[in-house]
């Protein structure tokens, strides 16, 4: 048993879940829910990368990875031709993230994202107000931190420095993905005076996330996993009615091959909630008069 899933064994323990077989790395997310996206890694095994951005996740699918990889080789080339445009910059760093996402070796994932962070870092020293140049950066400081053992900790401070800053600028930017990912950074990470975590700060960051994009899945499934791991399993069950409600919704507005990552998470993560309350499940009766979607 590698340390992810020694790590998740002992979280469900935790958490009394009667759900104990082992997961890869990339399905440790709380320790609670078998998620498929390469949210919670196992270097350290609490810490994440694209958990506040899983909007741009493109799937680890063959097609999903040669997107990836031909949306990052134009932006580089896009970059190394107009240093000058803030544009072209950020958008390496975003597909930098996406392409890093996908690797699986170490030393790859760390080259693509520190490209990444030096075209984030290239747009900031001109234009600190850049605010997907902020966000950005915090995204490949989070593939960064995946490659990285203790190391990892120097680096999320930057991250929430980063992601702070771009909550200042544009709070709505990837569906409230500043908070969202501020939220789910104070809920993985240790507490003082190891790391940041904090549980009064994430609630207050997963609510904000919920507010600003209520039809976004990942800000209601991100606040609903961190509600049951809290044991707040009323404000979960709530988080899953709401998500069951706008799912049609977003499957309308949210479609395209660049979405197909994305929406195999979440299904996964979603039924792994309605796990916790079956007779209110997706495929219980009263689903149905929910609106809710099934498979």
């Amino acid at each position: 048993m590698n340390h992810a899933e020694m790590q998740n064994r002992v979280c469900l323990r935790e958490a009394d879940h009667d759900i104990v077989g082992a997961q890869t790395p990339s399905q440790v997310k709380t320790g609670l829910f078998p998620c498929h996206s390469p949210l919670i890694r196992s270097r350290p095994g609490w810490l994440f990368c694209a958990l506040f951005a899983a909007g741009c996740l493109l799937g680890e699918s063959p097609a999903g990875k040669e997107r990836a990889e031909t949306a990052f080789l134009a932006a580089r080339a896009g970059f190394a031709t107009n240093r000058v445009g803030t544009d072209m910059g950020w958008k390496v760093g975003k597909a930098a993230f996406q392409w890093a996402d996908v690797q699986t070796r170490d030393a790859d994932r760390a080259k693509i994202a520190e490209e990444g962070i030096a075209a984030c870092r290239s747009v900031l020293s001109n234009s600190p107000a850049s605010a997907p140049a902020n966000y950005y950066l915090a995204l490949c400081l989070g593939q960064l931190a995946q490659t990285k053992k203790l190391g990892a900790l120097k680096l999320v401070s930057q991250m929430e420095a980063s992601l702070g800053v771009a909550l200042s600028l544009d709070p709505l930017i990837d569906h409230a993905g500043p908070d969202r990912g501020l939220g789910q950074l104070y809920h993985e990470a240790p507490g003082w005076p190891t790391s940041v975590g904090n549980k009064s700060k994430s609630r207050q960051h997963f609510e904000r996330a919920v507010v600003l994009d209520p039809d976004y899945p990942d800000n209601r499934l991100s606040f609903a996993e961190a509600l049951w791991h809290w044991r707040d399993k009323e404000g979960a069950r709530t988080q899953c009615v709401a998500l069951d409600a706008l799912w049609d919704r977003a499957h309308a507005a949210l479609s395209g091959p660049e979405w197909e990552g994305p929406w195999s998470d979440w299904e996964v993560r979603r039924r792994a909630l309605w796990l916790h309350f079956p007779k209110d499940g997706p495929d219980s009766p009263s689903a149905k008069t929910r609106g809710g979607r099934g498979p």
